[in-house]
């Protein structure tokens, strides 16, 4: 397969980064700096929330047959995620991040290595409706239930929510605390629609001109991600020191 970079897909991430930079400092001056605002724990914000990671983990699915290096791919971003993890939890233990969204993609890429030839013999539609349905049904999994944002179909074993290794498939214990939560179900089968609408694309696929910031922007998203909290917080604690 002929491997190339979409310009359009690099603009699109970096819309997506740019929406998720003033999401987290929202979410910075809330929980961090102690702002009163109501509108963040309503039902537009939650929408805000999920428009991104959505948006993140659809690219990254469709994204994942332009790479050449899918292993050593899978392996950086999971092991950049184990590095949130593990800072948060030596320096910001009250802001844990367990099985975070880079973990979670992470995680993805490296199943889809051995799971692509497999997969590559179901037709792209079908993969790509099933895998959708999949992911709504297993929408609220982490909550105990088979059902999507709360529209509960049937409750799950008990059992299966033991400990951290079940909550990094999807299972938490009810304990568990991580403040970036993404588990391996249902994200997965997001992450494999994205795979399967690739398949689906036209043979051309018509560019449009790029976006000079935003397409550089989403051709360094990783590091970007890595970088913007810490980048974020500096700015904010410096702007309420000068307030």
């Amino acid at each position: 397969m002929e491997r190339r970079r979409y310009q359009v897909l690099d603009t699109i991430r970096g819309c997506a980064l740019i929406s998720m930079m003033l999401y987290h400092a929202s979410w910075d001056l809330v929980y961090l700096f102690g702002l009163d605002w109501p509108w963040y724990h309503g039902f537009a914000a939650h929408v805000w929330q999920q428009s991104i990671c959505w948006t993140f983990i659809l690219l990254s699915g469709y994204c994942w047959a332009l790479g050449r290096r899918q292993l050593r791919r899978g392996l950086t971003v999971f092991s950049c995620g184990a590095a949130i993890t593990a800072v948060t939890w030596l320096f910001m233990r009250s802001n844990l991040v367990y099985c975070g969204v880079l973990t979670l993609l992470g995680a993805s890429s490296l199943a889809l290595v051995p799971l692509a030839p497999v997969l590559e013999r179901l037709s792209a539609r079908a993969g790509a409706v099933g895998s959708f349905l999949l992911f709504l049904l297993l929408r609220d999994v982490n909550d105990g239930f088979l059902g999507f944002e709360g529209q509960r179909i049937a409750a799950l074993p008990e059992g299966l929510y033991r400990d951290h290794l079940t909550a990094l498939l999807g299972f938490p214990p009810a304990d568990f605390f991580s403040t970036d939560y993404f588990s391996f179900l249902p994200w997965f089968f997001l992450f494999l629609t994205g795979w399967f609408l690739f398949r689906l694309r036209p043979e051309e696929v018509r560019e449009i001109r790029k976006v000079p910031v935003l397409t550089a922007m989403g051709r360094h998203s990783l590091l970007i991600y890595m970088l913007h909290q810490p980048v974020l917080y500096v700015l904010l604690a410096a702007l309420f020191r000068a307030g």
